[in-house]
């Protein structure tokens, strides 16, 4: 029996990251809703910490959808954690997504913390979750760009202590093909209890790679899971599309040889929805923008310069 590829979705967390992709609870219910139709196996609702708003949606949606698992994002942290416990506990499944970075340039920038520190973290944070959900998703953020032997250590480290997924994200959508799913079989390779865990890919589309890069991840490093969104939604460039990715596999199944449990009829209705959701949020931003006092003085006003 071929292996399956489990298809998590984040529309609702890195799609509505897109430029005037901005949804409301109701939009990210019907998208949900959808999204379950489609047979998605996990669904990242959202990322409960970050806002009210984002805690009520991730909340709602956890209330209703019962054949996907519903997930929500949390930094490596306590409070995060824990509030996305609160959004999911009614959820029939549910999964707490944690994730620090690992490479130099964002630990040394963003973090400021030492290599030692987020190691710490990693551990404690994966340790602290375990204790409030039995799936829980570990993401190096920058990982392809993290020094392999410190992302070894980090991430044999959060098996040990519990993470049931390992996804390795091309956050700034810098990889090759080659390269990239080279990099996550070495990753499987060299971490010893690498078996102990489902691996996942992420990969952003700023050079065009996103597809690519995704099913490279799958037939060279091995990975079981790829994150993806309707239409390639996502900051910047985008992010992986689920229907490229869903309809590679299923069609070139003489290649790839994994089952997918997409309902490929839902693929139109899915695209459909979010289009039309996004057309609405950039509809919104317009008027919003219209009716927002200019800062700028009028021509007649302004003194020569």
């Amino acid at each position: 029996m071929a292996d399956k590829l489990i298809i998590f979705d984040t529309t609702l967390r890195d799609g509505e990251q897109s430029p005037g992709a901005s949804m409301t609870k109701d939009e990210k219910l019907r998208i949900a809703r959808q999204l379950e139709r489609l047979r998605v196996d996990v669904i990242e609702a959202g990322f409960a910490a970050s806002s009210n708003g984002d805690f009520e949606a991730v909340r709602a949606i956890a209330d209703v959808i019962k054949e996907s698992t519903v997930c929500s994002l949390a930094r490596a942290n306590d409070r995060d954690i824990a509030r996305a416990a609160e959004a999911l506990k009614s959820a029939a499944r549910s999964r707490i997504h944690t994730f620090i970075a690992t490479s130099e340039l964002h630990m040394e920038k963003k973090l400021r913390m030492t290599r030692e520190q987020v190691l710490e973290q990693a551990r404690l944070s994966i340790r602290f979750a375990r204790n409030l959900c039995e799936d829980i998703e570990f993401s190096p953020e920058d990982g392809y760009r993290s020094d392999p032997d410190f992302l070894c250590r980090v991430i044999e480290a959060v098996i040990n202590e519990g993470a049931t997924t390992i996804n390795v994200p091309d956050t700034v959508g810098y990889g090759i093909p080659e390269l990239y799913g080279n990099f996550i079989r070495t990753l499987r390779e060299r971490v010893p209890n690498s078996d102990k865990a489902v691996w996942s890919v992420h990969c952003h589309n700023d050079l065009g790679m996103a597809v690519a890069n995704s099913l490279a991840g799958v037939k060279i490093g091995g990975a079981r899971q790829i994150e993806c969104t309707i239409n390639g939604l996502g900051e910047r460039a985008g992010n992986c599309s689920l229907e490229e990715v869903v309809m590679a596999v299923r069609t070139r199944r003489d290649h790839f040889g994994l089952e997918v449990g997409v309902d490929t009829t839902q693929i139109v209705p899915a695209s459909r929805l979010v289009s039309q959701r996004l057309a609405s949020s950039c509809s919104r931003t317009r008027r919003s923008s219209a009716q927002m006092p200019s800062r700028t003085p009028p021509v007649s006003t302004r003194t020569a310069s």
